[in-house]
């Protein structure tokens, strides 16, 4: 049985998610933000296999290269956001400098697409391609259980005024990949609590 436990981390409370087997030992880490001394001490004893991004804002990869350099796991990102890990005018974080130092990591070892799939600890996770927020946002699907970063909250979606936003494409990726799911589909978002496809659809005022 896979462990879902969610860490809000950093200035802006983004939400990391691990995904890890009690049995063994092994995790995933999804966002892993600044800050992120809560989660490390979770995963101390656990065998980090991947890191997987949603998108490469700086609040939602504050955490990378501290967790991949004492893990020494691979990141995965989409190919439209790879050079913002590298970039802190890209990811956001030399726009608020009073939030932290300026993010730049070391490039991700794997790209992530559209209809791919993800295997670890034994289960299968589909990546959804869902730009709007941003133009490499992604979402991953894990059974009843969707990852979806900064593209769909709980009665709210993603701003779209950062660079490479777009609204109509935001709403597009969540009305023609995500509102499509099964109602029980729980949602994680990288901000705030969890919800469910079935209750956005039915009560999110803008979508």
């Amino acid at each position: 049985m896979i462990k879902i436990e969610s860490f809000v981390l950093g200035p802006v409370s983004t939400n990391a998610y691990l995904l890890s087997d009690p049995e063994t030992g092994k995790g995933i880490i999804i966002d892993p933000g600044m800050n992120p001394k809560s989660l490390i001490k979770k995963i101390a004893d656990l065998d980090i296999v991947a890191i997987l991004l949603t998108h490469a804002h700086f609040d939602h990869i504050g955490g990378v290269d501290e967790i991949r350099k004492l893990k020494r796991c691979p990141v995965y990102i989409h190919d439209l956001e790879a050079d913002w890990l590298t970039n802190p005018k890209k990811n956001g974080s030399a726009r608020w400098p009073d939030l932290g130092a300026p993010i730049e990591t070391d490039p991700a070892e794997y790209a992530l697409d559209e209809g791919q799939t993800l295997e670890f600890l034994g289960i299968k996770l589909k990546v959804f391609h869902t730009p709007g927020h941003s133009p490499g946002s992604v979402s991953f699907l894990y059974e009843k259980h969707l990852f979806s970063g900064d593209v769909l909250f709980k009665l709210s979606v993603g701003r779209t005024d950062l660079l490479g936003g777009d609204n109509n494409v935001l709403l597009d990726s969540i009305q023609d990949k995500l509102f499509l799911l099964d109602d029980d589909v729980i949602v994680y978002p990288g901000h705030g609590a969890k919800t469910t496809i079935g209750f956005e659809r039915d009560n999110n005022p803008y979508v």
